[in-house]
């Protein structure tokens, strides 16, 4: 899939790559060693993009969006739900009896998620901000997700400045050790 234009094509771009991931992993059975690789890259695509949006999307929202507090919050919530999930996830192996649960709670965490900010919050965000400034956050959306972790990290701050400070070391150290264990090469 074509990434790349504004924040809003960029994320939403972002969000059919996990539904194809969630399809490809549903369709192998359960126990498949390479249904815990899909499961890995799910993981990493999404915690490089949960990063990015609690960078550059959410500020916006909460700048720019009438009510856009509360609806960030709400987003972050959600956020913090699937980090959760994911960092159980990581820890199973492709023979957990656990892995079938986890993996169907984080497809309907996501999908809830993926289609409240489709439905709701990419509209409102387009109807206030001009298409330079939706390309200026599509170009920090794709950057911050070159640096990101790939490791969900529950505890890490959600909110700039902090996050935008710390997430270029964690995403650092991930990558390292993704690199070293092969996590997240294509099943």
């Amino acid at each position: 899939m074509a990434h790349g234009g504004n924040i809003i094509d960029e994320l939403t771009t972002d969000h059919r790559e996990v539904e194809d991931l969630f399809r490809r992993i549903e369709a192998m059975p359960s126990g498949h060693k390479d249904r815990k690789k899909l499961i890995d890259q799910v993981t990493i695509e999404l915690v490089r993009h949960s990063v990015a949006e609690e960078q550059y999307l959410y500020p916006a929202v909460r700048e720019h969006v009438a009510n856009g507090g509360p609806m960030a919050d709400k987003e972050l919530k959600d956020h913090a739900e699937v980090e959760k999930i994911l960092k159980k996830l990581e820890g199973c192996s492709a023979d957990d009896p656990q892995l079938d649960q986890l993996f169907m709670l984080l497809k309907d965490s996501v999908t809830s998620h993926v289609q409240d900010e489709e439905a709701n919050l990419f509209p409102q965000l387009r109807a206030v901000c001009s298409a330079d400034a939706l390309d200026t956050l599509g170009d920090k959306i794709r950057t911050a997700k070159k640096m990101a972790p790939t490791r969900p990290h529950p505890s890490a701050p959600d909110t700039p400045p902090t996050n935008k400070l710390l997430a270029p070391g964690a995403g650092l150290v991930d990558r390292a050790r993704d690199f070293v264990t092969g996590r997240g090469k294509p099943a």
